[in-house]
């Protein structure tokens, strides 16, 4: 019998040690064991709210779109007592922020962040939910339109416990893909809001087992470089010099050679040289002509730069400078930058916020979350509250390919977000 029991014990283990771990309701607090049963019980009613607001167009450029899915929210948050406003952004050529907000007495006051936005432009072929299995395919599924469902579920439950009782804003801005300009308007009521406030949570997008503390920023940059146009015979004289083209190739090489540092990427983007150039900046898109055998007198490249912390971005930028002002002979160049998001390092604070998360996680038995890596991690909202208050980010819905055709989102795993997020609020909130 000791053989038998030798051969089979082990294997047990094996079984179940991939088997779904129940909640440890021996750690949750009645309330919260409400919380976890009502959103159990309504995920199918969850799914079909995820759908409706799939389904409707709110790429940034679609202002309709965008007020059209603040439409859907706005009834949603009045009925568990929050008070709702809309910011318009007419100034910044966007079409506006929902806020809802909701007075309370006891604990931190937490600001929940996300987006109604999507990057799929009614020109888009990718329009519609379509629902396959435990998997959906959808625009803005993942990104960010489950992390709304996440939302709304999440304070519902508390509602059902009888726990909706703290201090809770929910800012939700309409041009998180593409911010209204200037940012410093588009922005201006995300910060007063990060003022107002001890904790952000932001629900851009989810994971198992990685919770974001730290997100880098996200500038432009646009090199412009001119030239003597002439024959290219002439290339190379003491008349004529090298064209413009080579001098934005010397520029970009040693961009490439010579800028790296650890946290810093810069790309690329756009590359355009000839006899005529044109490029919008904003857009990202120009056009260029020229001749194979005439001189070019001039070129024009863009491309991102993301960075840790604000110090990294000032040094890169005064050796992008240095660079850009070392002429070949005959030419000239100069560079541009443009803000966009700024850098949220990661501090204490915030790892505080993400040890209440995997709290949370143990308690319900999920695997506990690590930091992720700054440079795995795009800029997002999150990062223009950062300044002002404790941060954590990857509270939302967890899927693949966001931003491209085809993005799905995880629908088995929603349930576990919300969870999470109710959970969280709570104990933020005592």
């Amino acid at each position: 019998m000791r053989q038998v029991y030798r051969l089979v014990f082990p294997f047990c283990l094996s079984v179940t040690a991939f088997l779904p771990m129940p909640a440890r309701a021996a750690e949750l607090s009645p309330a919260e064991q409400k919380m976890a049963q009502y959103i159990d019980a309504n995920l199918a009613d969850s799914n079909l709210l995820l759908e409706k607001l799939v389904n409707i167009n709110s790429g940034t450029f679609n202002l309709d779109g965008v007020r059209k899915v603040s439409g859907v929210l706005r009834p949603e948050f009045e009925a568990l007592g929050f008070k709702v406003r809309w910011i318009p952004m007419d100034e910044a050529h966007r079409a506006g922020h929902l806020v809802a907000e909701l007075s309370g007495t006891h604990g931190k006051r937490v600001l929940l962040i996300g987006h109604m936005d999507t990057v799929f432009e009614p020109s888009s072929p990718f329009q519609k939910f379509e629902r396959k299995g435990d998997t959906a395919l959808g625009p803005g599924s993942q990104d960010m339109k489950g992390g709304l469902v996440v939302i709304l579920y999440s304070l519902r439950a508390l509602q059902a416990a009888g726990a909706l009782d703290g201090s809770i804003t929910v800012f939700l801005t309409g041009d998180e893909e593409h911010p209204g300009d200037p940012v410093s308007v588009a922005r201006r009521d995300l910060v007063a809001a990060a003022k107002q406030n001890d904790i952000a949570l932001e629900y851009e997008a989810g994971a198992r087992s990685t919770a974001t503390i730290a997100r880098r920023s996200s500038s432009l940059w646009t090199l412009r470089t001119t030239g003597v146009s002439a024959h290219s015979s002439g290339i190379f004289t003491d008349n004529v010099g090298s064209g413009a083209i080579y001098e934005l190739a010397r520029i970009l090489s040693a961009f490439h050679d010579q800028l790296r540092e650890p946290d810093l990427t810069y790309s690329v983007g756009v590359a355009l040289g000839g006899t005529a150039v044109t490029f919008d900046a904003k857009e990202g898109t120009g056009t260029a002509s020229g001749k194979q055998n005439i001189v070019p007198g001039t070129a024009v490249a863009s491309g991102d730069i993301r960075t840790i912390d604000d110090g990294q971005l000032r040094r890169t930028r005064e050796k992008m400078r240095q660079i850009v002002a070392k002429h070949l002979p005959g030419t000239g160049g100069e560079i541009t930058f443009e803000d966009l998001y700024p850098s949220m390092p990661a501090t204490p604070g915030n790892q505080r916020v993400l040890d209440q998360l995997n709290s949370v996680n143990r308690d319900l038995s999920l695997p506990t979350m690590e930091p992720l890596p700054p440079g795995r991690r795009g800029a997002g909202d999150l990062s223009f509250a950062g300044p002002y208050l404790d941060a954590l980010s990857g509270m939302g819905a967890l899927g693949r390919g966001a931003h491209a055709e085809g993005e799905t989102i995880d629908l088995k795993s929603q349930a576990m977000q919300m969870k999470r997020s109710a959970l969280l609020i709570y104990r933020l909130t005592r």
